[in-house]
């Protein structure tokens, strides 16, 4: 294996008490990204809160992988919409500044 810090989803799945159809489904529907060497399915772990996430919405709240899907594509929307209004509000910062000076 060539990265050890990736996570096996066999390993994953049990720890969780899921089936790994949904991580294959997740996968399916482009909402994370599996990667297989020698065999075996791995996740980076980078991807393991949004996983989680999706557990939760899954498991715990009965949302269905389409209903996941269009949550995930909001809020990285959302995610997107904070950035740049974080970068207008520093420019008017800036802009504010100079006026003051």
């Amino acid at each position: 294996m060539k990265n050890k810090n990736l996570i096996q989803i066999k390993q994953f799945c049990i720890y969780h008490e899921i089936e790994n159809t949904f991580i294959t489904e997740l996968n399916n529907y482009g909402l994370i990204h599996i990667i297989t060497e020698e065999n075996e399915e791995f996740l980076e772990p980078e991807q393991l809160p949004t996983v989680e996430k999706m557990i939760r919405m899954h498991y715990d709240l009965k949302i269905n992988l389409e209903g996941i899907d269009a949550i995930a594509n909001l809020l990285n929307k959302i995610e997107t919409l904070q950035q740049n209004l974080n970068a207008v509000q520093n420019k008017l910062r800036l802009y504010e500044e100079k006026e003051t000076e």
